[in-house]
């Protein structure tokens, strides 16, 4: 794209006036969901999970459940597992998120601040991880390294739903719809590449809801008319890298936009 001196705006990089990525919303949320649709499933034996049944029965506890992230992934699969009567945490390095999780969760999941040693002490205890860290237009951080694993009990489900931006575990390797799961050290890993691309009739529709408004802004106006939400959706104007992280992410030149346009 940098040699084709294109202009590129990325989903990920457009931002609202309160710093959200609208665009991503709507995936992010069937992502999220998926996630917790899928921890439920892989938790079977048959798939080759422990079997546990996500939320228990009379007498019996359920999966406990540990979502790395409070974002728009972390809610969803957090909303869909708590549904399904599982125990849940929620991990995020922002405390102000994690009193609105409480909030929005009634007090009816534990929220926990996401550090190297309370994500460790919780590995042992819990059945599935949800890998839902986003960090805008750069890799995902690695959360859960190889040395970790062996925390964790046989056949314990792992879901990266970061997996498109890297993985936030270690030993992720992106996998397909097709042959969606693997093993490291006897811990089940799923790491789908495009996890809305399973539903795809419900990912277009939410999609498109979100996509229309932008691109009829983009045909209305000329680019340094476009509202500064827009603009930083520019990740590559006229064959120059204007994305900071992504730059910073690949090793390459970076260009201020605001210098370019003026």
């Amino acid at each position: 794209m940098l040699k084709s001196e294109a202009t590129c705006i990325a989903y990920e990089t457009i931002e609202d006036t309160h710093g959200a990525l609208p665009l991503l919303t709507p995936m992010s949320e069937v992502a999220g969901r998926l996630a917790g649709q899928q921890a439920a499933k892989y938790l079977e034996k048959p798939q080759g999970g422990s079997g546990i049944l996500i939320g228990g029965v009379t007498g019996v506890a359920p999966a406990k459940a540990l979502v790395l992230g409070g974002g728009v992934v972390g809610t969803n699969a957090a909303d869909v597992l708590m549904g399904m009567g599982a125990d849940v945490t929620i991990c995020d390095i922002n405390e102000n998120r994690l009193a609105a999780q409480a909030k929005l969760f009634d007090g009816k999941i534990e929220t926990l601040l996401a550090t190297k040693e309370n994500i460790k002490a919780k590995l042992p205890v819990v059945d599935t991880v949800i890998g839902a860290v986003l960090v805008k237009g750069a890799q995902a951080p690695k959360l859960i390294t190889r040395d970790m694993l062996p925390l964790l009990n046989s056949r314990a489900v792992l879901i990266d739903v970061a997996v498109d931006q890297g993985g936030c575990f270690d030993t992720t390797k992106p996998t397909t719809h097709e042959n969606p799961t693997y093993y490291v050290d006897d811990i089940l890993h799923y790491a789908v590449a495009n996890m809305p691309g399973a539903v795809p009739r419900t990912s277009t529709q939410a999609l498109s809801n979100k996509t229309f408004p932008y691109i009829m802004k983009l045909l209305n106006n000329p680019l340094d008319q476009l509202p500064e939400e827009v603009r930083k959706g520019v990740n590559i104007y006229k064959g120059k890298l204007t994305n900071r992280e992504v730059a910073d992410a690949f090793k390459l030149p970076y260009t201020n936009l605001a210098t370019i346009l003026g």
